[in-house]
């Protein structure tokens, strides 16, 4: 099990996922608004997607987990 966690304060303007999901690594999960640019946040690993825990329009601290990938 993988999880995506936030890699700065932000908050998630789009989630580009659903639960059940297959996904290979590097693909773009969640995008997060940080510092005034849109960034991409990608699979840590290949699976599918478990658990999405980031909710559109919150705000997130570094570390916090946004999405879990079996």
């Amino acid at each position: 099990m993988a999880e995506v966690t936030m890699p700065m304060n932000g908050k998630v303007i789009n989630i580009l996922v659903n639960v059940g999901d297959k996904v290979q690594e590097d693909a773009d999960l969640v995008v997060i608004e940080a510092m005034k640019m849109e960034l991409p946040i990608v699979a840590v690993a290949s699976g599918a997607v478990k658990e999405i825990k980031a909710k559109v329009g919150e705000s997130y601290q570094v570390g916090d987990v946004l999405v879990v990938i079996e």
